[in-house]
């Protein structure tokens, strides 16, 4: 994963809110003011991103589960995109508590709309009414928006990305009880201190948004791809363990040529031939 200033700059990374919304923990990585507004320090971010980038490469590679989390309107597409091209869940429509603390009864919503599915393929649903019918698919529609992101997860994440920590305070309090590492977009009116791995930015803008993603994205998929690339430490002992018992094991080769001779003597009816 790479990323230049120059590509912060044009995506607007650096636009903080006014100066009347501000937290003072994010200080510290901030370039100073200009009518009005907070400027980030944009070398502070690409510092945050390659870091955030490097935790979430070794994460992947060490085959960990990486949620994405943003529910604001205009990020959800966004938190789609970038959680599918690398292959991991995400939430983008509304974060239901107890998704972290309460997994068993989320799976139950999951496999609910798993059950909607059957129906529709098997033709079932052709068996009720109209109306019925209607609810059904409504249910449907509204299960996948909770849930359609993360149907497939079957325990809790590892690790959990999150635009804007201020609007998901749910989330990161759910996730601190599970003991979830997280990574989060923070900008000037947030706390730092709430994620493991900050990246202090432009939280509103699409812009801003969609780069952050798109090069955490390109990090996880390079992690998945060296640990293709690497060979499963249990396979390897597996062989290691199987070329040292063979080691053990005694063939001579008078003992092959003896075999061979009396498999060949009881396949033409005769005897076998007697040593000496």
């Amino acid at each position: 994963m790479e990323v230049t200033i120059k590509e912060l700059l044009e995506s607007g990374v650096y636009f903080g809110h006014p100066t009347r919304q501000y937290d003072p923990r994010i200080k510290k990585y901030l370039y100073g003011k200009r009518q009005g507004i907070y400027i980030i320090d944009i070398e502070k971010t690409l510092q945050k991103i390659q870091e955030a980038g490097e935790f979430l490469k070794k994460s992947a590679a060490s085959k960990k589960t990486i949620l994405f989390v943003g529910t604001k309107r205009h990020a959800q597409q966004t938190i789609k995109e970038s959680a599918e091209k690398c292959g991991m869940p995400y939430v983008n429509y509304r974060w239901i508590g107890g998704t972290l603390t309460n997994f068993h009864q989320i799976r139950t919503r999951i496999d609910r709309l798993e059950e909607i599915e059957e129906l529709e393929k098997s033709g079932k649903l052709s068996l009720y009414t109209k109306k019925e019918v209607a609810i059904i698919l409504k249910e449907k529609d509204n299960l996948i928006k909770k849930f359609g992101g993360i149907r497939s997860v079957t325990k809790f994440p590892d690790v959990i990305v999150v635009v804007d920590v201020r609007k998901e305070i749910n989330l990161i309090r759910e996730a601190k009880k599970v003991d979830c590492t997280l990574v989060g977009i923070v900008d000037t009116n947030s706390n730092p201190e709430l994620v493991d791995y900050p990246i202090p930015a432009n939280d509103d803008g699409l812009k801003s948004i969609a780069l952050i993603l798109n090069k955490l994205s390109e990090s996880i998929i390079e992690g998945k791809t060296e640990a293709m690339q690497t060979p499963d430490a249990a396979d390897v002992a597996e062989k290691i363990e199987s070329i040292e018992e063979n080691k053990n094991i005694p063939v001579k080769k008078e003992e092959i040529v003896k075999e061979k001779i009396e498999e060949d003597v009881k396949k033409s009816g005769k005897e076998t031939v007697n040593e000496g």
